[in-house]
């Protein structure tokens, strides 16, 4: 057995936990760059309420709201001239997948100038970011949990991630109450792209053996809790397990990384600008009614948790 495993990930989860936002990055800088999206946080109220907590703890800040939901390189170096003309230090990421990894992108890019597609294909190397800080409001791409990000190259629509350890948040804030405002499609399509971490992360040739145990777990927690919060958007029980899961699987990735499914998704989202979870959804049931075969006791682990009881159930994945 030979593996390295590094996870300096520092969480802190629970209900009512968005309230330390403002305690958080003080500990970081005195002026923050909020990373959020172009309407739900505004809608919900979240952004108000973190820029009072803020404000609270008298750090300023200057609001970013242009990220799409494939985050491009462009708006990446948009965000960077903000803090280049605002000087803010760090960095402070509220939505969903893609704002969170604009937000490691933009604090990375501001610290190594240059073309970011040089890093990203590793013709350059760096290793240092601002102070990052993330509350995600979805539970599904786990960014909260890994130092990756994917961008998407508007020129080519080429959707490559840049892995950084400099991209670990020094905090991430992870609040099941957040969690309550998404509509249906979007709990369906974040669900599965923790549930398709989860798995390839358990499948994928760097898996290791403490992955596959926390794969494992997450892979059960949604398969007992995604249907529950589809149905009752309240169920803060639920969403306590489903946030958990998602964030177990960021984790998984970043130390075992993905599988096939990922590989195929992301020109299909970079080139028509498919919702990402959406994109799995569609190819992961027929790669592995086509694979299953290949490893009958990890696919036979994975049907069980799921309420099969063997591999060759998997072949019924449509």
């Amino acid at each position: 057995m030979n593996f390295n495993y590094n996870l300096p990930v520092n969480i802190l989860f629970g209900r009512g936990r968005i309230n330390d936002v403002g305690k958080e990055v003080s500990k970081y800088g005195k002026k923050v760059l909020i990373v959020t999206g172009k309407n739900s946080t505004k809608k919900t109220g979240l952004l108000d309420k973190t820029i009072d907590l803020l404000k609270d703890s008298k750090i300023e800040y200057e609001v970013f709201d242009r990220v799409e939901q494939n985050p491009l390189i462009t708006t990446i170096y948009s965000g960077v001239e903000i803090i280049k003309s605002t000087g803010c230090d760090c960095v402070l990421g509220l939505g969903g997948g893609s704002i969170m990894d604009a937000a490691k992108s933009i604090a990375f890019s501001y610290k190594n100038p240059g073309d970011l597609n040089d890093y990203i294909f590793g013709i350059r190397q760096g290793e240092e970011a601002l102070p990052i800080i993330l509350v995600p409001t979805t539970s599904g791409t786990g960014s909260e949990g890994n130092c990756f990000a994917v961008l998407t190259n508007s020129e080519t629509k080429d959707k490559k991630s840049i892995k950084k350890n400099s991209m670990y948040a020094k905090a991430s804030i992870i609040d099941p109450e957040l969690m309550v405002t998404m509509p249906k499609h979007i709990i369906a399509s974040v669900g599965f792209d923790a549930l398709a971490h989860n798995m390839e992360a358990y499948l994928s040739n760097g898996r290791n053996p403490l992955a596959d145990v926390q794969a494992i777990y997450g892979i059960e927690l949604i398969s007992e809790n995604l249907i529950k919060v589809y149905n009752d958007v309240n169920d803060l029980e639920a969403w306590e397990k489903i946030t958990l899961a998602s964030t177990i699987g960021g984790m998984t990735i970043g130390t075992a990384g993905t599988a096939l499914p990922h590989g195929m998704e992301h020109p299909v989202s970079g080139l028509r600008d498919v919702m990402h979870g959406k994109g799995l959804a569609a190819l992961t049931p027929t790669i592995i009614e086509s694979s299953w075969d290949s490893d009958i006791e990890r696919f036979g682990n994975i049907s069980k948790v799921l309420g099969g009881t063997c591999a060759e159930d998997c072949s019924d994945a449509n």
